[in-house]
């Protein structure tokens, strides 16, 4: 079954990736050579934690056919810039990839997008330690605090794949709530792989690429309109403009639509030491309050 379509339909009481484990397991543990028995003893500290650098396609190639298999919306994230991966005996065993946030918080006032990534997909394969998850997790945390600038790390748990966000229950992330996530998400029926997406993907750097060549601009030309991310408006000519936009309303109208439920909102803020993490924490409190965590589906 496709995901897109599966993602409309999965009414199981365990969550979806419980689910996919069970399915996978007898086959994963074919492909690895992995016996029962092995698998039974495992531990984390069997497993080592790596960080994968764009420039490693072979491996940048091995985790987008990971997250396919193993991980709810079966596609990457848009904007990946943290690639973290946990190996077995040179088994690929774990995958977690951090992006830039669709939207960024003022999670710590004004100045929280030079702190804040987002947690965007992370899967274990089936034959893993079932703590395998929340390991990966913090060992990619533990990674981009030390050798990054980044100390807020953004998670959303999906109701539709019946998740809670137990693995960032058990990493002790604060919990923001459920009204988080888009409540539309469309489909584009002459390209359907690449799944449902959210309203942002109508303005994405590549899309707008994609309506400039549509409208003949040349490509050197609208290169110079761009951003890191997005055009800037500021600079580019009104009549381009209104055609660029009137491309994005136009495109958006022959997709489908569907109405989509909230998704629980997690955040881990931590800083390089002990005074870093009080300041943040400071931050934090005066615009914030932690939530109970959610128990049930």
């Amino acid at each position: 079954m496709k995901h897109h379509e599966l993602y409309e339909v999965y009414d199981k009481k365990v969550c979806w990736q419980f689910d996919i484990r069970c399915k996978n397991l007898m086959d994963d543990l074919k492909e690895s050579g992995i016996t029962v028995k092995e698998m039974d003893n495992m531990r984390t500290k069997d497993f080592t934690f790596h960080y994968v650098d764009k420039t490693d396609l072979t491996k940048c190639d091995e985790h987008v056919a990971f997250i396919e298999r193993h991980e709810w919306l079966g596609k990457m994230p848009n904007r990946p810039t943290h690639r973290f991966e946990a190996r077995y005996k040179g088994h690929l065993a774990g995958v977690m990839i951090f992006t830039v946030p669709n939207t960024f918080s003022k999670l710590l006032g004004d100045e929280t997008f030079k702190l804040e990534k987002l947690i965007s997909r992370g899967a274990c394969i089936s034959w893993s330690p079932k703590n395998l998850n929340s390991w990966l997790v913090m060992q990619s945390i533990k990674w981009m605090i030390a050798n990054t600038e980044f100390r807020l790390f953004t998670a959303y748990s999906d109701t539709e794949a019946k998740e809670l966000g137990a693995i960032y229950q058990a990493c002790s992330f604060i919990y923001l709530g459920k009204t988080s996530g888009s409540t539309l998400q469309y489909l584009d029926p002459n390209n359907e792989k690449i799944g449902w997406f959210n309203d942002r993907h109508f303005r994405h750097k590549s899309m707008y690429k994609k309506y400039a060549d549509k409208l003949g601009i040349p490509a050197d030309v609208w290169k110079g309109y761009m951003k890191k991310y997005s055009p800037d408006w500021t600079i580019i000519p009104e009549d381009i403009r209104i055609k660029i936009k009137n491309e994005i309303i136009s495109y958006r109208k022959t997709c489908k639509v569907r109405t989509t439920q909230p998704k629980h909102k997690y955040v881990y803020i931590k800083g390089r030491n002990k005074n870093e993490t009080k300041k943040l924490m400071r931050l934090f409190d005066l615009n914030n309050k932690a939530k109970e965590y959610p128990k049930i589906r």
